[in-house]
């Protein structure tokens, strides 16, 4: 055995990975003087003087919720661990949305954290379990892949106690002291197989699941910080299609590549991240739904759908949509599409309102579509029937939108009755965003429709007396698009 792996202790549990230093042998040897240098010379960097992060009291009153939920049960909520991307390098690490929404934790330091609700007779107390610092005395710091030095500063768990408002404690405690633990527990499966495997005995699939359920439908309603969150992430996305307008002479030189990257960078420099693979479909790639590849040519004269959103720090993303024309003004025929499923937005983002059924926007939508189709004589009539049929949907495709927060496809888990069967509620955010889609290959429309696909969307709050529209900054009508258009590019 060398120095080096005498510094690093043994796993505590068989199960967890072993240092990676020691695995992979990238530390054949290190002398004793060497780790005893490493040892010390270090200087106190512990912070004294922060303060609690912006969304503290939105994270308790969540937690509070939560607590009430489940009266005497202890409830485990983990944020996920490292993913392996390759042999020994990891994906970028994002915390479970159920972790993020209770704690607020942090991207660059939640993996392998747990928030744990501890039941007392007034509710629950709440620990928040992490990594601590890394150990100097040890050699952790450099010797270990997920060392200080090597992946940068963790908060100290006193730090972290101060950030959240909620006490924190030594994760790698954690799992021993779940298995000795009595009395009714739940946990939110899926993100962390160690704390899993320390409930085998303890938790059941359909009680676990009603804690999943309920903390997706707790998002269903946004507080004020989480709406301010998301005006934030459109704000960002706002100014992401901006600079891609700009740059696409560009990406006629290159491929769609030049846009997703273009747009990538406002989302790193302003966010954590984007907050789904970006759409950017050129030409006749606007007609698949969830075109991520971006490889395509971009082609002066045909239409641009770009897909894309800015993710905050917090989580929160826009998910927005824009079809653009590539050279900066529709044609005949790419104008009729475009305006028809611009009328059909309008309809459905006037059907969100409090107290409306949540179907209701995608109907009003899918009405005005099917009515310019059989218009077009794409479809024969009368729109009742086709309605009836859904016969519209060979070219619409797809609903005409979704729950927005923490997640794109927000609140997922919720049940049916709570979400599509549902009423619209103020502080609900969703998206409208229908769509036309002619198939490139589609011999049932006439040949010059074939390749053209419309999507506009937009992230609407329902609010106390009907509705704001967070990208109304971004223009929708076709005019006015190609007035912003020529603006951008001067």
């Amino acid at each position: 055995m060398t120095v080096a792996e005498e510094l690093i202790p043994e796993t505590p549990d068989e199960s967890e990975e072993p240092i990676k230093q020691r695995k992979n042998g990238l530390y054949p040897g290190v002398s004793d003087e060497l780790a005893e240098n490493m040892k010390s010379g270090w200087a106190d960097t512990e912070l004294r003087d922060l303060e609690p992060i912006p969304q503290a009291a939105e994270t308790a009153a969540r937690r509070a919720a939560l607590s009430a939920r489940f009266p005497g049960e202890r409830l485990v909520i983990p944020a996920g661990n490292l993913k392996t991307r390759s042999n020994d390098t990891e994906y970028a690490f994002r915390a479970s949305v159920e972790y993020a929404y209770l704690t607020g934790g942090r991207p660059d330091e939640s993996a392998d954290g747990v928030l744990v609700l501890e039941p007392t007779a007034e509710g629950h107390d709440a620990t928040i379990y992490l990594l601590p610092r890394s150990d100097r005395e040890n050699g952790e710091f450099w010797l270990d892949g997920q060392g200080e030095l090597w992946v940068g500063r963790r908060h100290s768990l006193t730090e972290a106690g101060t950030l959240y408002g909620i006490p924190a404690s030594d994760v790698r405690e954690l799992a021993g002291a779940l298995r000795e633990a009595t009395g009714p527990v739940r946990v939110v499966r899926g993100y962390d197989a160690g704390i899993e495997a320390a409930l085998t005995d303890k938790v059941t699939a359909e009680r676990d699941e009603e804690l999943r359920v309920f903390l997706s439908e707790a998002r269903l309603v946004k507080d004020d910080f989480e709406i301010g969150e998301l005006q934030k992430a459109v704000d960002s996305t706002v100014r992401g299609f901006e600079d891609v307008v700009k740059v696409l002479d560009k990406a006629e030189a290159t491929s769609e590549r030049y846009i997703e990257g273009t747009f990538f960078l406002r989302a790193r420099v302003e966010g954590n991240d984007v907050g789904y693979g970006t759409i950017a479909a050129a030409g006749p790639h606007a007609c698949t739904l969830h075109w991520v590849r971006n490889d395509g040519a971009v082609r002066s004269g045909e239409l641009l759908l770009l897909d894309a959103g800015v993710e905050t720090h917090t989580y929160y993303t826009a998910d927005v949509t824009r079809t653009l024309p590539i050279n900066g003004r529709f044609s005949d025929l790419q104008r009729k599409i475009y305006d028809a499923v611009y009328e059909a937005q309008e309809a459905g983002i006037a059907a969100v309102k409090p107290g409306a059924k949540y179907r209701d926007f995608h109907d009003a939508a899918q009405r005005v579509l099917a009515e310019r189709l059989v218009e077009w004589g794409l479809v024969e009539g009368p729109v009742e029937r086709v309605l009836e049929l859904g016969l519209q949907r060979r070219w619409t495709l797809h609903g005409t939108g979704h729950m927005l927060g923490m997640d794109v496809h927000d609140c997922a888990a919720a049940r049916v009755e709570a979400y599509v069967d549902g009423v619209l509620e103020p502080g609900m955010c969703l998206t409208v965003e229908p769509g036309l889609y002619f198939q490139a290959d589609d011999l049932t429309v006439p040949e010059e429709y074939r390749g053209i696909g419309v999507r506009i969307e937009d992230d609407i709050l329902v609010t106390e007396d009907g509705n704001r529209n967070l990208s109304a900054a971004l223009p929708r009508r076709s005019d006015e698009v190609e007035a912003w258009m020529a603006s951008l590019k001067g």
